[in-house]
């Protein structure tokens, strides 16, 4: 395992962080994983409020491990007042059995309407607990678009930021580079499920790939990254953090090898796609019928490129049922109004595309592992 310091937090973090949202089926399946992830070098672990038992499973987990030189990162919902922000932290301490949260971070800072929240004195309240050494470095996480990760990045109230960020998806890397330009740690959501379900890839994405495993190049190429502190990384048992962790200390540039995966990746991108191939510039927002037309293409690129459909159906299956977490309709919602057309560069025949998208990509929705709201 290795070690990165996360921004001005001044933490040294395993490059990997424990993940807490899939092991918890009972307080005993997450101790298990809890002392393998310890075994591996893993030193900080990200849990939640609104991840059901989790912090009461933690607790118990460190009280029977004597507890071990770890860091915690919990996160509350960005809402409610002083007494309720207060009522969440005191909560959350005696969840975890600590009188110090080393790392509180605002759970899904989304939307505009988040932004705003960042006036009141609910957050007033986290403030005058960092201060007095109660939290320790404060953050947030987020779900949402570019523009409100960058404006909450440039307000200066966090020391670190938790976001999505992949080969697979790389719309924020310039919330990457702004963060790591302001000494922020960087801690990457849920790469390899939500990166692209890479626990179990398509036989075509691991040809492409070849010789590295998909979720392994995947973590090659983001331990590669300037700017990147930690990745999170989940397991349902101890048995499934071998695997992943095999990488662990692999975090210098990519070699020869390694880039040849990326310039093979790019080139069955274009021949794919071809004159279909959506770039993702987002020139193409706001749609009048709420279609998160980006994304829609996206899938539809990681599907006819990589035989990724079926992530492409886990993640379309998303839209219209999960609010700001994964924003957008389905795309058959498209009335054919035309406005996005003169917007995109690429000259794409977008209604037709996102009508194929759906068509393809349409399949029975699945359940969140958590409900935010």
């Amino acid at each position: 395992m290795r070690y990165r310091r996360f921004g001005r937090t001044g933490l040294n973090l395993s490059v990997f962080s424990l993940g807490t949202m899939r092991c918890l089926a009972d307080a005993t399946t997450l101790q298990a994983v809890l002392e393998r992830a310890i075994a591996h070098g893993i030193n900080h672990i990200e849990t939640a409020a609104a991840y059901g038992a989790s912090e009461a499973y933690i607790g118990r987990a460190l009280r029977a491990l004597g507890y071990p030189n770890l860091w915690l990162t919990t996160k509350i919902l960005p809402a409610g007042d002083a007494r309720h922000v207060q009522q969440q932290i005191e909560q959350s301490r005696q969840r975890l059995g600590v009188d110090r949260l080393d790392c509180v971070a605002l759970h899904g800072l989304n939307t505009p309407e988040h932004l705003a929240w960042l006036n009141t004195a609910g957050m007033a309240t986290l403030q005058q607990y960092q201060q007095q050494g109660i939290i320790g470095a404060l953050g947030f996480s987020s779900h949402g678009s570019l523009p409100v990760l960058l404006a909450a990045i440039e307000t200066g109230l966090f020391d670190f930021v938790n976001l999505h960020y992949t080969y697979f998806q790389q719309r924020n890397a310039p919330a990457v580079a702004r963060a790591a330009a302001l000494d922020m740690g960087v801690f990457i959501i849920s790469p390899a499920d939500k990166g692209g379900q890479l626990y179990q890839p398509p036989r075509y994405l691991q040809d492409l790939c070849a010789p590295l495993h998909p979720l392994h190049w995947n973590y090659r190429w983001l331990l590669s990254q300037p700017g990147i502190t930690t990745l999170s990384v989940g397991a349902a048992t101890a048995d499934e953090l071998a695997f992943p962790l095999a990488v662990a200390d692999q975090v210098e540039p990519l070699s020869p090898e390694e880039q040849a995966v990326a310039d093979r990746l790019a080139s069955a991108m274009e021949q794919a796609l071809g004159a279909e191939y959506c770039r993702q510039c987002y020139e193409c927002l706001p749609c009048p019928e709420d279609i998160h037309i980006p994304e829609v293409l996206r899938l539809r690129n990681l599907t006819l490129a990589y035989n990724m459909e079926e992530f492409g159906k886990y993640r379309y299956g998303m839209f219209g049922r999960a609010g700001h977490w994964f924003p957008g309709q389905p795309a058959d919602r498209c009335t054919d109004c035309g406005e996005c057309l003169p917007r995109c560069p690429s000259r794409l025949e977008i209604p037709r595309l996102l009508r194929q998208a759906h068509s393809q990509l349409q399949g029975q929705s699945r359940p969140r592992l958590w409900q935010g709201v």
